[in-house]
C-alpha cells in the first residue's frame, strides 16, 4: 500500500534532518521507496512570535509497505525519537524533524491517537505544493478533488520556496 508521509525539520541541520528521516524510514526491509519531492522552504504556521524567523524545510516521501497508517505510527514516533525530536505542550514549537502521515492507500483513520488522511493537508501549501509536484493527479480519501486541483485554488505567495532539488 503507498504511503505519503509530511517531512518537516526547523532545527539544526534540517537537510540533513530530512534526509535521515527518509533513511530511517526506508530502512526496513519491507517498505520500497516510490518518489519523494524537492525541498521547500516555509514560513512557520500557527507558532508563537518568537518562533516566526525559524524557517521550515518541508518534503513529501511516498513509500510502498505492507503497512497500515496505524502500524505505521509507532515507526514514525522511533524516527522522531532517534532524530532527537522533543515534545511540548506547543504542538508547533520547534522540532528537528516531524513526520506526518498525509494518506495510506484508501484508508480513513479517526482516532484519539491518528487522523489518515492528514486533516489539514488541504490547508497547507507546504504540504500540498511538494504533494501536487509528485502525486498531481492523485485524490486523496474524503476529498473530490485532486491534489494539482487543491493547489491550482490556492493564493499565491512567497511562504513556500523550492530549496532543494536533492536530498
Amino acid at each position: 500500500m503507498e504511503t505519503g508521509f509530511s517531512l518537516g525539520s526547523n532545527v539544526g541541520g534540517r537537510l540533513r534532518q530530512l534526509s535521515q528521516a527518509k533513511t530511517l524510514l526506508l530502512m526496513d526491509p519491507f517498505v520500497k521507496f516510490v518518489d519523494q519531492s524537492s525541498v521547500y522552504e516555509t514560513e512557520p504556521v500557527d507558532v508563537k512570535d518568537e518562533y516566526r524567523s525559524m524557517k521550515f524545510l518541508n518534503a513529501v516521501l511516498v513509500v510502498d509497505s505492507p503497512y497500515t497508517a496505524e502500524e505505521w505510527l509507532p515507526k514514525i514516533k522511533r524516527v522522531e525519537e532517534v532524530l532527537k525530536r522533543e515534545r511540548t505542550d506547543d504542538r508547533n514549537a520547534p522540532r528537528t524533524i516531524d513526520v506526518d502521515i498525509l494518506f495510506s492507500g484508501e484508508e480513513i483513520v479517526d482516532s484519539d491517537l491518528l487522523q489518515v488522511p492528514h486533516p489539514r493537508w488541504s490547508e497547507r501549501r507546504f504540504v500540498v505544493e511538494p504533494l501536487a509536484e509528485i502525486c498531481p493527479d492523485l485524490t486523496l480519501p474524503g476529498s473530490n478533488d485532486s491534489v494539482s486541483d487543491i493547489l491550482a485554488r490556492m493564493p499565491a505567495n512567497d511562504d513556500v520556496r523550492l530549496f532543494s532539488e536533492r536530498w
